[in-house]
């Protein structure tokens, strides 16, 4: 974990501010997120003497802003990034709305192949200048292995991340850099509450833990699934049938309003 700096998207709450905290004191910060407040409080909290710890205020959904928080990274020079801005909406597909729909896409898929295109050139240069590895995580999610009904853009967005992470991986296997999708089930931050899910019934892991095992399987494989149910549940959606996962998965789903 010898990084010298990182760029964290979504800090501002849940995974990636236990990020920011589980990351070495020695890793400079670039905290990217909406709220301003609690990114401000954050990086109060995690700068000390000789570690830098900066903010951009971004929303990624923004072409603009998006923009903003990838030239903040450059800027920073940063050799480890993590993708871990993701938003979510419970609700048939017609009942959402267009906007809602399209912001999904936007934060969980455009946003993460936008900054790996913008910033892999001059993290590959670094590492290689200064015989060293830089880093990605992508944040995908256990609900990127099967079909969600009632949760259709988000699962398939997060499907869409874990794919280009395991490509992306492979063709830059060659170069020091090491790529991880890292995909949590339920976790215990805002994320539910923000989709409009009201009773999820089943046990949350704590974001510290997916911080510990993301960063502990980074180098180390290119998909990592936390913990063992959800790596259970994510095989049996691989193996089964898929109209059978389909419809059990929407039996669940209904539920959550």
């Amino acid at each position: 974990m010898a990084f010298r700096s990182a760029l964290i998207t979504g800090a501002s709450s849940g995974i990636g501010a236990a990020f920011a905290r589980g990351l070495p004191r020695a890793t400079a910060l670039l905290l990217a997120g909406r709220d301003r407040d609690h990114l401000t409080k954050l990086a109060h909290e995690l700068a000390s003497p000789g570690r830098m710890v900066r903010i951009v205020v971004a929303d990624l959904s923004d072409d603009s802003e998006r923009g903003s928080a990838i030239a903040a990274a450059e800027s920073a020079g940063v050799d480890l990034v993590i993708n871990n801005a993701g938003i979510g909406r419970l609700g048939r597909v017609i009942d959402n709305t267009p906007e809602r729909e399209s912001e999904m896409v936007k934060v969980n898929a455009l946003t993460p192949v936008e900054i790996c295109r913008a910033l892999i050139p001059g993290m590959l240069r670094r590492a290689e200048a200064g015989q060293a590895r830089a880093g990605i995580i992508n944040v995908s999610s256990a609900a990127a292995f099967g079909p969600m009904p009632y949760f259709a853009t988000y699962a398939a967005s997060k499907a869409f991340l874990l794919h280009y992470t395991e490509a992306l991986a492979e063709e830059l296997s060659d170069r020091p850099i090491d790529i991880l999708a890292l995909c949590p089930g339920a976790t215990r931050t805002r994320f539910f509450e923000r989709a409009g899910i009201e009773h999820l019934g089943f046990t949350m892991h704590e974001p510290e833990r997916v911080v510990r095992e993301g960063l502990q399987s980074l180098g180390h494989r290119t998909v990592h699934i936390v913990g063992p149910g959800n790596y259970l549940a994510t095989a049996a959606m691989r193996f089964l049938p898929r109209r059978f996962v389909t419809a059990a998965v929407e039996s669940v789903t209904r539920k959550w309003s």
